[in-house]
Formats: C-alpha cells, sequence, structure tokens
C-alpha cells in the first residue's frame, strides 16, 4: 500500500499572546503515514489536537517544525513549506475536509452546496448537482430542502449538508473530523457506508470519531496522540 501523506517529526506550539506568552506544545516529532485506500483514526484524550492535526494537514494551521507531505498527481508537496496557492491548488483537487460545522452561505441551495466542489474541478453543473441530490437524499435531508439555503436548517440538517458536500468529489487524502457528531444511528450508518465506499474508491482517509465501535467499524488501526 503506497503512502499518499507523510507525517515526519511533525511539531507545534501555540503561542498564547493575552497569557503573558505562555506557550503550548501540542505535538512534538509525530510520525505517521497513510496509505491509499486506508482508513485511520486519531485518537487520544479530549484537548490532545486530534482536531489540530486535521487542521495542519489542511492548512489551517502551519506547523512549527518537521513535515506534512501530500502526493497529488504523483508529486509530493509539503504543506508546511507550501505557498498559500499551491494549499489552495491541493484542496481543491486532493483534500478534502469534513468539518463539525457547515458554512452557511445565504441565499445559496443546499443542494448547490454539496455540488460545487464537483462543478469546481469542471464537471457540468447538472450532473454535480444530480450528485447533489442523490447524496442529500441517502442522508435522508427532505427534497422540499434541497433548493433553500440551509440557514434555517437544524443543526443535524447541516452537519449532513456538509457531510454530503465533503463526499461529493474524490479526494485522495479525506480528512474528518467526528463525521458522525449529532446524528442518529440510521444516519450515522449512511456516514459509514459512504466513508467505506470513499475508501474502496482509493481515498486515504484520516478520521477523528468521538464513538469507539464506529471507529473501529471504520478503520483498520489508530494514531494515538498520548
Amino acid at each position: 500500500m503506497s503512502a499518499v501523506l507523510a507525517i515526519e517529526n511533525l511539531s507545534k506550539s501555540f503561542l498564547l499572546h493575552q497569557q503573558s506568552g505562555a506557550r503550548i506544545d501540542v505535538f512534538e516529532t509525530l510520525s505517521a503515514e497513510v496509505g491509499a485506500g486506508e482508513a485511520v483514526a486519531v485518537t487520544g484524550p479530549s484537548g490532545r489536537g486530534k482536531s489540530s492535526l486535521l487542521k495542519l494537514i489542511y492548512g489551517t494551521y502551519r506547523a512549527t517544525g518537521g513535515s506534512i507531505r501530500i502526493c497529488s498527481k504523483g508529486a509530493w508537496t509539503d504543506i508546511v513549506k507550501a505557498e498559500p496557492r499551491d494549499i489552495l491548488a491541493l484542496r481543491k483537487q486532493t483534500i478534502g475536509y469534513v468539518t463539525q460545522f457547515l458554512r452557511v452561505i445565504p441565499r445559496v441551495p443546499a443542494e448547490v452546496i454539496v455540488a460545487e466542489p464537483l462543478v469546481d474541478r469542471g464537471t457540468p453543473e447538472d450532473v454535480a448537482l444530480e450528485r447533489a441530490r442523490l447524496l442529500l437524499a441517502r442522508l435522508n435531508i427532505p427534497e422540499r430542502l434541497w433548493k433553500l439555503s440551509p440557514m434555517t436548517f437544524s443543526g443535524g440538517e447541516q452537519q449532513r449538508v456538509n457531510i454530503a458536500r465533503g463526499f461529493a468529489a474524490h479526494f485522495p487524502v479525506l480528512l474528518l473530523d467526528e463525521p458522525t457528531a449529532s446524528l442518529d444511528a440510521e444516519n450515522r450508518l449512511r456516514v459509514l457506508e459512504l466513508i467505506a465506499e470513499a475508501q474502496s474508491n482509493g481515498s486515504a482517509i484520516l478520521g477523528v470519531f468521538h464513538d469507539e465501535r464506529e471507529r473501529r467499524h471504520a478503520c483498520s488501526r489508530e494514531i494515538p496522540l498520548a
């Protein structure tokens, strides 16, 4: 199994300017790899930096040291050293990220939000919308809501729209930050099915899961943050 995500000697510290410059060390010399078609869980106590690790890989946070290398179309890019334009390009084509929160845009319908990653890649709009509607239906979003902005949706409905968007396009690297949080049992099952499908399509998946049973169901091994 060839690695598409390689982390080596990663370190991250936060400097608290409003608290006398206190420094919090999150990681020191963290190393890990995730291969194509592999699903791996990030585990550890609350506050240990599981979500921070995903943000470092996505380029939202900057690492203090080490490297985070992503393989895209046969070429490796180190997120730690990459220019912002290169990180944006990777987000468009290579790195998908499902967070716990949906960025709601006024007056933009849910189906358009879900279809956007495909449209951005040049997929015809009708094809992208068809995929979006399929995912919304699988995640039990009523059809009457598809053409409405998610601004007025419940928290669970917004989360399902967010999940649909994350799985709309194929991403070689897929980051999942508690994707089943706040969902009922039926929709958690739908998400686990989507994870398995993405894995079978070759995505390297790195996820944070609150529920141990779901983590073990979705992932073959763990990266512990002790």
